[in-house]
This record gives C-alpha cells, structure tokens and sequence, in this order.
C-alpha cells in the first residue's frame, strides 16, 4: 500500500508540472473525426504503400494503457476500453510536445492529431504532430492479468473491472442487444410498449416481500413494485390488446447467484390468447434472440450445449414431482417430502403443501431441463392470478433454461368475483399485503381471454454469456457496504 501511494504522489507532481507549463488539465472537449474502432475496422487491412501515397489525417482520444520510451521517440497505446491504437511520439516532429509527454502516466486521457502509418512489424500506428492532454488518472491502474481477479471486488468498483478486464463488456453489449432485440420482435407483433408506475400504494403481482418506502408530501407509504402486472392488464382492460414493458422490478429477499433484489423483466400480455398461444410466441422469441444475439441455435452453458429445437419439451408439475421423489412417497404428503429433502441436504422451509412441491421440484429436478421446457400446469393454490382447470391446477406455465428458470406465464383469471376470493385469502393473516380493490373493478369492467409472461433478462443474459452468476450480468449488483475499502 505505501509504494502505491508513493505512485500516487508522483501522479499528483507530474500534474502540478503540467499545470506549471500552461496546460490546460481539464479542458472542455476534443473533438475527433475517428473513434479509434473506426481506426482499427477501416485501416487495419490497409497496406504500407497506400498509407504513404494516401495519407490519413485524423484525430483520435482515449486512455493510455501503456508507454514505450525509446531514446528521442516514445510509443504508446491508446484504447477506448476495448480497441486500441498504437501512437508515435518524434522528438523533433514536435520540440514543444516533447516538454510534457514524459508527465503521462498509465491511465490519463490523451487527444492526438496526426496521421496514420504501419511501423515495420505491421502494427497500425498514428504519427502524433500535436496532442492535448484530457485528463489525469491520479490512482494506480490494476494490472489487467494479477491485480483485478476478485469477484466480489470486481462487482464492487465495476469500473476498474472494465478498465482491466475489456473483455467483461462483451456481456453487457450483448445484455443490450438482448433488450433491443426483445422490444424489435414484440414491436413486429403489434405490441405497444409502455410505462408503468414503480411506487405503487399496493405490493401486487406476486408474493414476494416488498420493499417499503414513505412520500413526505402525500403523508403515504409506498412500495417498489414487484411486478407491473396489475398496471399493465388494466391496459388490457382499457383497450391496448398487445402490450409489454422492460421494467425494473424489487423483491425484499435473499440474495444468491440468480437472485439480485433488483433485477429486470420483460413483462407482457396478450389479449384473445391462452397459454398455449405463449408458449408458441415464446418459442419464436427465444429462437429469434438467440439468432439474432448469437447467430446459432445451440448455445454453450457450462459446459452443457443446449439445443433450441422446438417444439420445446412440456412436462406438467405432477408428473415432474413424480418424477424426482421416490416411489414410496405419499406427493400428499407434505412432512415426508419435507423429510425427503432435508435428509438430501436441502434447506427448506414448512410451506404449505403446493409450495413445497415446487421446492422439490426445484432441488431435485430442475437441473434436469438443462434444454428448453415448459413446467406446466401449476396448483392453484400458489397461483392467485391465474385461470383454473377445474381441478384445483391453472393453466400456468415456467419456461426452464441451461436448469434455471427464465420464465412465467399463464391465462390470466379474468372473472372479478373469483379474483376477490383469492385476493382475500392470499392477504388473509399477513400484515404487508391487501387487496387491490382498484384492480377488482377493473375486471367488472371487464377483461377479455389474455395470457401474460414475464421473462427474467438477467437470467437470460447469464445462459447466452455463458455466466454462472448473476452478478456478472448486472452492472452494479447489490452488495454490502464496505468501510474504508483498500484499492487493489
């Protein structure tokens, strides 16, 4: 820690010294006529006589990753955080450059005008006639290959994780064609994005934990939404037949490596429709990103190839529990398949006897739908929203990739009186949860046969990037602060 903050000190005189010499340390702009991928994409595959016979006047910016000195020249590399240009310093191409270039350090930000030319190994390189100082990195970089490995500290200063490991942001380049591929496919279809609030009066669309909040002026507690569900199918009711939104939603539960309480879902709702009609659609869908996103159909998951052939497997709930616990198992039952996972090393909780069989389903089977398959027809009792069979199940679907669930979907119950009875007894005994009596009259204004899904995006990014947590396909994750936190 002492010899890098004896670095330090030596950035911060070389900075007082620029300042001496009239430079001006935080200028306003540059402005370039190439970005240095334009450089790289256009003038790679240029040979060394055009470049001579047609000179390439430009102007090009970035941050300096490392310094070469070699007696009256100096080289240097310039990158925009994941291309990079080699640039020439001459002594005598410019006297007046050469009084402050030896102030640079690894880091700050450098704008050059020059012109382009390949050096005898072959390697793309700027002769630099002027330059202007940007800006002045004061800390030490991490070394790309030793000094920034730690997950935990990766996810903490993401901006040092990018600065040393350019290739993390391939993930998030590839998160957001994800989204712009979601919104190009659904806006095809006819449907309509929107907006909906995200504090809301009432925690509903799910059962998760709310987070809580409080509005000085209103003398009101609110909540981060959980879901947009309720919003968005009262546009359904007011006559927006095909409507979805990417929205940011919350959940004040655990975390872990598929769960962050903040993450993003593609929700949305389409009237005239059943599940049966969603499957199909999210079938097309997952086809068409993973053309588009990937260019191929199979996808590598840890090790696993996933095939994208459809029709995708469907397995109902029943058979799945059937499937995963022993024969001598009574599936009604509850102590026993408590007993049956704890035995297995499983954590779970006393829930009710539908919860449970999802809990054994999720522990014991789910790995096995490492190809794409729809987990279908779900109890009722754990389905508030959605539409019955008549048989104590709803038709409700979860779509499972690379063995993780990326997402839900079902008929969405459009008859008012039975949505009050399950509201009532969803709410009965728990002091953070009531019913939305607003919702309730908008489905005695009537709301047409519609099905809905909600898609996790950060789950999703994490099958097509390969990633094993969701921490790694999330900007800024949520962790616990740390105090005086030491740089690596």
């Amino acid at each position: 820690m002492e010899k890098i903050l004896d670095q330090e000190s030596v950035r911060w005189e070389k900075f007082l010294k620029l300042k001496s010499l009239g430079i001006d340390t935080y200028p306003h702009k540059f402005q370039t006529t190439h970005t240095l991928e334009e450089i790289q994409k256009n003038y790679k595959e240029m040979d060394s006589e055009k470049l001579n016979k047609d000179p390439v006047n430009l102007k090009a910016a970035g941050r300096i990753l490392a310094i070469r000195e070699h007696g009256k020249a100096c080289f240097m590399d310039l990158s925009d955080g994941y291309f990079k240009v080699q640039i020439y310093f001459k002594r005598d191409q410019n006297p007046s450059l050469w009084e402050w270039i030896n102030l640079l350090d690894l880091g700050d930000f450098l704008g050059v005008e020059g012109k382009l030319f390949k050096t005898r190994t072959g390697e793309l390189t700027i002769l630099v006639e002027d330059a202007k100082f940007l800006a002045k990195c004061f800390k030490v970089p991490p070394e790309k290959y030793h000094g920034f490995r730690d997950p935990e500290l990766r996810h903490r200063k993401r901006y040092l994780d990018l600065l040393s490991n350019p290739e993390i942001k391939e993930i998030f380049y590839k998160r957001a064609k994800i989204i712009q591929k979601m919104r190009d496919f659904l806006n095809e279809k006819g449907f309509l994005e929107v907006e909906t609030p995200v504090l809301q009066t009432i925690p509903g669309g799910a059962e998760a934990k709310p987070f809580k909040t409080y509005h000085n002026a209103l003398d009101l507690n609110l909540y981060l939404r959980i879901a947009p569900e309720l919003y968005l199918k009262r546009l359904v009711v007011g006559g927006i037949d095909r409507v979805y939104e990417i929205s940011k939603n919350f959940r004040n539960e655990g975390i872990s490596s598929k769960h962050n309480p903040e993450f993003t879902m593609l929700e949305f709702y389409l009237a005239y429709a059943d599940y049966e009609d969603l499957m199909i659609l999210t079938e097309e869908l997952i086809l068409y990103l993973a053309e588009k996103v990937l260019g191929d159909t199979k996808i590598n998951y840890q090790g696993k190839e996933i095939s994208l052939k459809t029709p995708f497997k469907r397995i109902k709930v029943l058979d799945a529990l059937k499937e995963c616990l022993p024969d001598d198992i009574d599936i009604r039952d509850k102590a026993s398949i408590l007993n049956y996972l704890r035995k297995r090393g499983f954590e779970v909780e006393d829930k009710n006897l539908e919860e449970i069989w999802m809990d054994a389903i999720d522990c014991l089977y789910s790995s096995n739908f490492i190809n794409p398959t729809f987990l279908i027809d779900f109890p009722e009792e754990i389905s508030p929203l959605a539409k019955g069979t008549g048989d104590g199940f709803v038709h409700r679907f979860e779509l499972y990739l690379g063995g993780m669930e990326i997402a839900n979907a079902y008929c969405e119950l459009n008859d008012a009186r039975q949505q009050k009875i399950r509201f009532e007894k969803q709410v009965e005994g728990k002091k953070d949860k009531e019913v939305d009596w607003d919702y309730i009259e908008a489905l005695e204004y009537g709301l047409p046969p519609t099905a809905g899904e909600g898609i996790g995006i950060d789950r999703l990014t994490m099958i097509f990037t390969d990633q094993a947590s969701i921490r790694e396909v999330i900007l800024f994750p949520l962790l616990k602060p740390k105090k005086n936190e030491p740089l690596p």
